[in-house]
């Protein structure tokens, strides 16, 4: 039996990594262990580690490794820490980690320090902040990656990666989106006590990189919100640096019934909320990733998600500067929604069934801890 540790830090990358923890967790040869950290252990952002225990998972380590305001690095330092002597206790196979948090980062550094197979889950892709970096640093630490597309491999077959270590799974999060057993959205009006019948869906987190301009650029965004008179459902950032300010500007929302703020919301119920919604707005991923599955027009705001996705051929999303006029235009511009059709270049919903395929095969746990860099012929 192997032992597989996968490492989530945050509400984002539990989405990714459910349905391949969904089916390893039944295979009488796979030992399923969780190790809970992050934002899933602060009340600030909903204390999302309650939602895990909600959805039955065994023999799952909760570590807290950070308080309100502590910096990435001192954050990476303890999770590291922590992660360390917890694997030195279960001793498992392989520690499986998502994206490009710091989480991420340290269970690929505990993992290759410590000779145990560590897998990438959607290394290769691009972003516009410090997240790139990381992410391409957890790419050279990692022995497997299981990437979402064609593009992805290439760029991890760039930074000198074995091809024969690269699989192409699709984007797991697909998997729950394509699923037939999503809440109605009555049901998630009635659970967040949503009361208005049209919506847009606000996320904005900080970019790290241009912290000195991050209480204007949020003001700009609340300006739009406030003078397009529609309602949103606006949700907390991730906790990087400038959060706070974040948090505290959408204070100003308080009491106005134009506006249901929330730290967290369950990411079956989000996607409900996100399919029915008239747009997407802000500068996460799911405006760009997700939003189109179902067809939903998103406003990308910033240089986030710079490089993501093609500016001049993506119909869906407009994108904008982290200005006032530029946003409430493109607010009061929204095309409808049932004009574009669903697509993905992500996935196709069975990115679980490819995992477990590549996971039940020896060849994968014969894939040497020693690495090699692969040049490009």
């Amino acid at each position: 039996m192997k032992k597989m540790v996968f490492l989530t830090g945050t509400r984002a990358d539990y989405s990714k990594l459910k349905s391949l923890m969904n089916k390893i967790k039944v295979d009488p040869e796979l030992e399923l262990h969780l190790f809970v950290t992050g934002m899933h252990m602060l009340s600030r952002y909903g204390s999302t580690w309650l939602e895990i225990e909600k959805d039955g998972f065994r023999k799952v380590y909760q570590f807290i490794n950070q308080s309100q305001n502590t910096p990435m690095d001192l954050a990476l330092s303890n999770t590291i820490s922590g992660l360390s002597n917890y694997i030195a206790e279960i001793k498992p196979d392989m520690i499986v980690v998502h994206g490009d948090r710091l989480e991420a980062f340290a269970g690929a550094i505990v993992g290759s320090f410590n000779n145990i197979l560590v897998a990438h889950i959607e290394g290769g892709e691009v972003s516009g902040t410090i997240d790139e970096s990381i992410r391409h640093a957890i790419t050279k630490l990692a022995h497997v990656h299981f990437v979402s597309n064609e593009e992805s491999k290439k760029r991890i077959m760039q930074l000198g990666e074995n091809s024969e270590n690269i699989y192409i799974i699709g984007s797991p999060e697909i998997d729950i989106m394509y699923s037939k057993s999503l809440p109605s959205l009555e049901v998630v009006k009635q659970r967040y006590n949503i009361g208005f019948k049209e919506y847009g869906i606000v996320m904005y987190h900080p970019v790290t990189t241009e912290y000195e301009h991050l209480r204007k650029n949020i003001q700009s965004l609340i300006d739009a919100l406030l003078l397009s008179g529609k309602n949103y459902v606006v949700i907390y950032p991730n906790n990087d640096l400038g959060s706070d300010i974040i948090i505290e500007a959408y204070k100003s929302l308080e009491g106005n019934p134009s506006f249901a703020v929330f730290p967290s919301i369950r990411f079956e119920y989000f996607l409900t909320l996100m399919k029915y919604a008239q747009f997407v707005i802000g500068n996460s991923s799911a405006g760009i990733r997700e939003s189109v599955v179902y067809g939903t027009p998103a406003i990308d705001i910033g240089n986030r998600q710079n490089g993501r996705y093609d500016h001049e051929k993506e119909i869906l999303i407009q994108h904008v500067h982290e200005n006032r006029e530029e946003i409430l235009f493109a607010i009061k511009n929204v095309p409808s929604h049932n004009i574009f059709q669903a697509k993905s270049s992500f996935g196709w919903g069975d990115s679980a069934e490819r995992f477990m395929e590549i996971v039940k095969n020896p060849h994968l746990w014969e894939t040497r801890i020693q690495k090699k860099f692969s040049d490009l012929l």
